[in-house]
């Protein structure tokens, strides 16, 4: 149950959480411009009363009128996309929003490419996953709108060659094999990310799902660099050769080629 809070008090939450809904304690003082101890003051007491929330150390989130404190929350991917900047909601948690998967991750995996000292974080229950990436990597995103707030989101190409690029955050190669079964898929725009993202596992693991699905790609078998790859290095390191590809399938080949 919320405490009543005084006129300045409400006039300051107020003023914060139109600004921001989750906010630090440096933003909260850009945004209200009051003493700083008497912000902190008046943050704990907001925090005793309900109305606030600490998420993590100097990071909060305001609870509506209607919430209840340790009851409400924001949806997880806003939370998510506001926990660091420059970031999008990807890998597992994209395969399962765009239907790719019938698997519900209980991680919400982050990708950005800004610092974050803690890339693991426990909020209302929800585990949330930070993944630092290289610039060259952070493109492809769509723009959603999930309870008033715009997200990034990478889109369905890039989510899948994210995956190829990094499977242990999808839960495997297979999960990644469901979702490009499905061929709803731009082929063209999904060979230029794999291309564009600078990991020629990721173009051997890709050509070769896209040969055993039937689906067309350009990519040159001639121009893979040498070296064997994984088709999925979260996997023990034994199974078949594919010369072609350059690849060992070390997840049944039978079962890839039988999946719904």
């Amino acid at each position: 149950m919320k405490k009543g809070l005084g006129h300045r008090a409400v006039s300051i939450l107020q003023k914060i959480s139109r600004e921001k809904p989750i906010f630090t304690f440096e933003e909260a003082l850009n945004i209200v411009d009051v003493d700083r101890a008497y912000l902190r003051s008046l943050l704990h007491k907001l925090e005793e009363s309900g109305w606030v929330e600490r998420i993590e150390k100097g990071k909060y989130i305001t609870i509506p009128l209607e919430g209840e404190k340790g009851k409400y929350t924001l949806h997880e991917f806003v939370i998510g996309s506001l926990l660091v900047k420059s970031s999008a909601i990807a890998y597992w948690s994209a395969l399962n929003y765009y239907g790719f998967t019938e698997q519900v991750p209980s991680t919400v995996f982050i990708q950005t490419i800004s610092r974050k000292k803690k890339q693991e974080i426990e909020i209302f229950g929800v585990k949330y996953k930070i993944i630092r990436i290289n610039e060259r990597k952070f493109f492809g995103f769509d723009k959603v709108w999930i309870e008033n707030h715009q997200i990034n989101i990478t889109d369905r190409e890039k989510t899948v060659v994210d995956c190829l690029d990094k499977p242990y955050y999808c839960g495997g190669v297979i999960e990644i094999a469901k979702a490009l079964k499905r061929n709803d898929f731009d082929a063209e725009k999904m060979t230029k990310y794999a291309k564009r993202i600078g990991n020629n596992a990721v173009l051997k693991r890709l050509g070769y799902l896209c040969d055993l699905f039937g689906i067309d790609n350009n990519i040159s078998k001639e121009n893979l660099r040498r070296g064997i790859s994984l088709l999925d290095p979260s996997r023990p390191k034994k199974g078949k050769r594919d010369e072609d590809w350059k690849i060992i399938i070390n997840l049944d080949e039978k079962s890839l080629g039988e999946l719904e």
